[in-house]
């Protein structure tokens, strides 16, 4: 997975080879957008990717949350970038994906409390 800092850099070395800039976050490889819509976009971004075409844009929303739970997001904020409720980040994957999740019970029984 590339951090921001990485995919900037990505864009501005096609940029450079492109000699223009990409104005587009997914992007073809010559720097232009799929599609104007992103689901007449879909199915060649997944062949892009090399994806099966099982692959559906739900299955990378659960994707999504499960690693902004993994890496410690505030649920507040992964459940507006997902366009979910707290309730739904925080019963769906926060209970088991959060490193923080139960750390005060473990804590009590650990005696570091």
């Amino acid at each position: 997975m590339y951090s921001d800092e990485n995919r900037e850099i990505l864009d501005l070395q096609l940029a450079d080879e492109l000699g223009k800039p990409v104005h587009f976050i997914v992007h073809r490889a010559d720097g232009e957008q799929y599609a104007e819509k992103i689901k007449t976009g879909w199915d060649a971004i997944v062949a892009d990717a090399g994806l099966s075409t099982d692959v559906v844009r739900h299955i990378l929303r659960h994707t999504a949350a499960t690693w902004l739970m993994q890496m410690g997001t505030d649920p507040w904020q992964a459940a507006g970038w997902l366009g979910m409720t707290l309730e739904q980040i925080q019963n769906n994957y926060g209970r088991h994906h959060h490193p923080d999740f139960q750390e005060e019970a473990a804590e009590a029984f650990s005696g570091r409390r």
